[in-house]
Parts: C-alpha cells; structure tokens; sequence
C-alpha cells in the first residue's frame, strides 16, 4: 500500500473510492481506442511518405517521422512520465 492509498482510504469513503476506480477504467479504456486508432494512422502516414519518397517528393521524410511520432506516441509518453518520476500518474489502456 503506497501512502496515497493510505491517504485516500482515510479521507474518501469506500463508495467514492470505487467510482474512481470506474473512472480510471473508462478513461483506460477511452486511452486504448485512442491509442490504437493512432497506430494505424501513423503507419498509414509512414506508408504515404515512403510513397511520397518513392515519387521523387522531398515532403516524404517528414511524413515518415510524423507518422513514427504518430504511432509511437504511447511510447513515448510513457517513457517521458517515467524519466520525471510520475509513473503513478500513467493510466494503462486497457480494454
């Protein structure tokens, strides 16, 4: 038990504390549609680039990075919370 569990059982009822964690699961599951909808458009602004690419349109390579920021983004939030110690704050998706 970490203490702001400690803390938040002393000060909220059990019911609230249950409605929280229903919240946390609606958003965990919001975050995972997100996510997944967001991996499938950042492979098919990789695939559009390497495309561009391939036509001889210099414009390509930056829809390959976005479209790699794009699918990488749960990633790359995830590593960012944890390099400044908020791994409390990171809501896993879920379905």
């Amino acid at each position: 038990m970490t203490n702001h569990s400690i803390f938040l059982s002393a000060v909220l009822p059990q019911p609230v504390l249950g409605q929280i964690q229903q919240l946390k699961d609606g958003f965990g599951l919001a975050l995972a549609v997100l996510f997944m909808f967001g991996f499938f458009w950042g492979v098919i602004k990789i695939w559009s680039g390497a495309n561009a690419i391939s036509k001889g349109d210099p414009d390509g390579k930056a829809g390959i990075v976005a479209g790699i920021i794009i699918a990488a983004a749960a990633t790359i939030m995830a590593a960012l919370f944890t390099i400044f110690g908020l791994q409390d704050a990171v809501i896993t998706p879920r379905f």
